[in-house]
């Protein structure tokens, strides 16, 4: 992609129209769910986790470059098992903002969902 780009992957099946990824000029865009709702907490955590870093490498930027992550929960008291993967996952030299909030996710059974900005 280059700087002027503009990606809009296609929905996954069953959910509304929406792109996963958008980039424009020199900032990405991504929002993601758990790919396997019916994995634990944790577990559901870091596919989320695991994907936004594929997908923020294949836009040409990285973890380190996120500048607002957006957390929404199914329920408040997955909160310390998604701040530990948080944790474990984020760039301490460069953390981003991050807003939690709860709130039905996209896809039934989906525990978390996050969407993150960052810059290219």
């Amino acid at each position: 992609m280059n700087s002027q780009s503009e990606a809009r992957p296609g929905a996954a099946a069953g959910l509304a129209p929406l792109s996963r990824v958008i980039a424009r000029g020199g900032m990405v865009a991504i929002s993601d769910v758990a790919p396997d709702p019916l994995g634990d907490a944790p577990a559901q955590m870091r596919q989320v986790l695991e994907r936004l870093e594929r997908l923020l490498e294949s836009a040409g930027t990285g973890k380190s470059r996120i500048l607002t992550a957006q957390v929404r929960l199914s329920d408040m008291s997955l909160f310390d098992a998604h701040d530990a993967a948080w944790r474990e996952w984020v760039d301490r030299d460069h953390p981003p903002l991050r807003v939690l909030s709860r709130a039905k996710t996209q896809r039934p059974g989906a525990l978390i969902e996050m969407s993150v900005t960052a810059a290219r």
